[in-house]
């Protein structure tokens, strides 16, 4: 229960989230220093934080598919979010609201990032 410790733990391998006291899954300063190291963490950090528009935009930085697991559906509609997501992985573009799949603006973001991505955007952004 050592907070310094468990600091250490999860900057030098966010995924250690998972094996810790529940009451640093609550703790965004632990947190942030486990998604910086490894987003796919934020899927053990407490729901609250999985709702912290901070702490999720780190987590899909260095891990994309954060916007899947563990990340509030309400992020999938967020194009910041989305975004940063894209940029780390391409393929987490199959994750975003239909909506910003259909804005054009996020397509041709998107798109630039990764051509591959152009699979999960809407039909009608396919034909231009």
């Amino acid at each position: 229960r050592d907070r310094d410790f468990v600091l250490a733990a999860v900057a030098a391998n966010g995924k250690a989230l998972k094996l810790v006291d529940e009451s640093f899954k609550h703790d965004r300063d632990v947190v942030l220093a486990a998604v910086s190291q490894n987003g796919d963490a934020l899927q053990y950090a407490d729901e609250i934080l999985k709702r912290d528009r901070d702490v999720v935009l780190v987590a899909v930085e260095t891990w994309g598919d954060a916007l899947r697991l563990g990340a509030d559906d309400s992020f999938k509609r967020d194009r910041d979010v989305v975004l940063a997501a894209v940029a780390q992985n391409g393929s987490a573009f199959q994750y975003a609201d239909r909506r910003l799949k259909r804005d054009r603006d996020v397509v041709s973001a998107v798109v630039a990032q990764d051509g591959g991505a152009l699979q999960f955007a809407d039909e009608s952004c396919k034909r231009d």
